[in-house]
């Protein structure tokens, strides 16, 4: 039986993937000392603490069935909204983050109801409403950027200061406790719910889980007023660590993060993925992106190689599919 559970272990994908991880952080660390440097690791959480919180949403809506294209339209209406409220009101962060998250879930939840009457495919209903979401942002604000927010919006929430060597601190940030926040929340839910397990079983045959008794509507208002939620944490967190709100700064990034849930093992047909191989996927590419600029390497190779990794990726999760369907 232990063999059993080990043989499985080392077969899936998360075990290759954090291999891999752990490889490149040698190489890179051998060339360059300053990778594993407490700074760097911090800014490597905190800059991509957004592609890891928006992709724990997009991995639940691919184990759903369905696919959201909308997300970043979305990030960028929560942050404006929430940009806006924000200056003309004095405010904190927990209003703030109310107010970015429910506008979130209302624009998640259009996407469901939508995808869920029409019967369209999801892909076809969010790239729609991405393009409708993004028209309205930048007729409403002609463009124009948001800054100038109040001090305590810029200070941030440094709640956990860590002395290394006794003398220096290394400050826990907002977007560090977020991205924390939403891993772990979800991980739990999607392994330990009720909900969770009916998410991937209307991933993995709709028709089988609603004679079951499983409501459809019920599953994809939920994922995609998830989506939607993680998308205005996400929006509020990301306004932090630049310091303003550009109406069309999140255009193109839903690649990123489908690259990410892509190559945390997730399966576009629905039924697969989990969160721990998202977070790994995540921190793939973190390192990538960061090791690859510690090296000096210019940044149009960056999207080159990230691409190569996905497809190399995809091939290795199609054969382990193919491997495992041989041996059933």
């Amino acid at each position: 039986m232990a063999n059993s559970i080990t043989s499985n272990f080392f077969k899936r994908q998360e075990f290759f993937l954090a291999g891999l991880v752990i490889v490149l952080c040698i190489i890179i660390s051998t060339v360059n000392k300053d990778f594993f440097s407490i700074d760097n690791v911090l800014d490597i959480i905190s800059n991509y603490s957004m592609l890891g919180i928006l992709a724990c949403g997009l991995v639940i809506v691919l184990i759903s069935g369905g696919i959201d294209i909308s997300f970043p339209a979305t990030t960028a209406t929560c942050q404006y909204l929430m940009g806006i409220y924000m200056l003309h009101h004095n405010v904190g962060f927990i209003s703030i983050f109310a107010v970015s998250i429910i506008v979130g879930i209302a624009l998640g939840i259009l996407n469901g109801l939508i995808i869920y009457y029409t019967k369209v495919p999801s892909i076809i209903i969010t790239i729609a409403t991405m393009n409708i979401f993004y028209g309205f942002l930048i007729y409403f604000s002609d463009g124009d950027w948001l800054y100038n927010f109040p001090d305590w919006f810029m200070n941030g929430i440094n709640l956990i200061p860590v002395k290394v060597q006794g003398y220096t601190d290394y400050l826990i940030t907002l977007p560090i406790l977020s991205v924390v926040a939403v891993f772990l929340f979800s991980y739990i839910f999607m392994n330990k719910t009720r909900l969770g397990r009916q998410i991937f079983a209307v991933g993995s045959n709709a028709e089988s889980a609603q004679r079951l008794g499983i409501s459809i509507r019920k599953v994809y208002l939920y994922v995609y007023g998830y989506m939607g939620a993680l998308s205005g944490i996400a929006a509020v967190s990301q306004a932090q660590i630049a310091q303003s709100v550009a109406p069309n700064s999140m255009f193109g990034y839903e690649l990123t993060v489908l690259a990410a849930v892509v190559i945390g093992g997730a399966s576009i047909q629905g039924g697969k993925g989990t969160i721990l191989g998202t977070l790994l996927g995540v921190i793939l590419i973190a390192v990538i992106d960061n090791g690859l600029t510690l090296l000096g390497v210019s940044s149009y190779w960056h999207s080159v190689i990230t691409g190569l990794i996905i497809i190399i990726s995809i091939i290795v999760t199609a054969m382990h599919n193919k491997k495992s369907r041989s041996l059933v």
